[in-house]
């Protein structure tokens, strides 16, 4: 059934772990990067979304007295475009995302627990979500929107979908950020393994169209560490072939080679005002989550 789809990737657990932030979700997810600000779009919507409680401090034009009288309760009506806060949320699904090792998920079904935890979390605050996967270009999109019926979209959408062919991140920032539409806040996750110039080149893009963004460098732990002991057949993805090597022998110049590559996608990130959250695999995704968010808070 629609209702159902992709609800795996809402993991209770979660959810729960970051609610108690809740009350001050909307101050941090509205205010990444571009500031507290009232909406100038209320009232002005022909297209009505969806019913949510009353809190306090709530416009009272906005009560629904029909569904007051039917429940006893206290709901304010959402529009479209009742919101000043728009996300985007890229995925990145290439075949490198398939990787795992031990008990930890594959990196790509971390990327759609993430984005469908971050997706509920901004709907939650009222705020409007969309989603894109992606590997060599973008092949699903779906505008970001506050509607419920637009969450459940994005949940099929991210059930659908296999990891296959290559990355180029810096075609799929280039055309994200045209999609995008007005100013949005593309949270990017993805384990990055393309050329790091790609990188720079969709950030500038970004920055270019007036979009904040967020980059999530999701790895294994494997990946990060490296802590092969034995000859090991190593199986090519995106198109590389299969390497039987010792691993040992590897390990010092293969760690060089990540924490360089990490470094640049960090600095390329900070020059253009964009966060950098490297995420392994192995922790878990509340935490990693709550984390991100309390720093947000704590730097404002």
């Amino acid at each position: 059934m629609a209702e159902l789809a992709g609800k795996q990737y809402l993991d209770p657990k979660v959810l729960n772990q970051i609610r108690h932030l809740e009350m001050t979700a909307r101050n941090v997810v509205e205010g990444f990067i571009s500031g507290l600000h009232k909406s100038p779009y209320k009232g002005f919507s022909v297209e009505f979304a969806q019913h949510r409680e009353y809190v306090p401090g709530d416009d009272l034009r906005y009560l629904d007295w029909k569904a007051y009288g039917k429940s006893d309760k206290y709901y304010i009506k959402e529009y479209e475009e009742e919101t000043n806060f728009r996300a985007l949320i890229a995925v990145d699904t290439s075949e490198s995302m398939r990787f795992q090792s031990g008990e930890a998920p594959s990196k790509l079904e971390y990327a759609k627990t993430m984005a469908a935890s971050l997706a509920y979390l901004i709907q939650r605050q009222s705020d409007a979500a969309g989603l894109a996967l992606f590997d060599e270009k973008v092949y699903d999109f779906i505008p970001a929107a506050t509607s419920h019926v637009t969450l459940l979209r994005m949940l099929a959408t991210l059930e659908q979908h296999a990891p296959q062919k290559k990355t180029n991140i810096g075609e799929v920032l280039h055309d994200v950020a045209q999609r995008a539409g007005r100013r949005s806040l593309v949270l990017v996750i993805s384990d990055l393994f393309d050329d790091i110039q790609h990188l720079k080149k969709g950030l500038e893009h970004l920055r270019a169209r007036r979009h904040d963004a967020i980059v999530f460098n999701v790895m294994d732990e494997q990946e990060l560490n490296f802590n092969f002991d034995r000859l090991t057949q190593f199986k090519g993805l995106e198109g590389y072939p299969q390497l039987l090597v010792d691993p040992r022998s590897l390990r010092k110049a293969y760690l060089e080679e990540v924490a360089n590559f990490t470094s640049e996608a960090r600095r390329h990130c900070l020059r253009n005002r964009t966060d950098f959250v490297q995420v392994n695999t192995r922790s878990a995704l509340g935490t990693v989550l709550e984390a991100y968010l309390a720093k947000r808070m704590g730097t404002r």
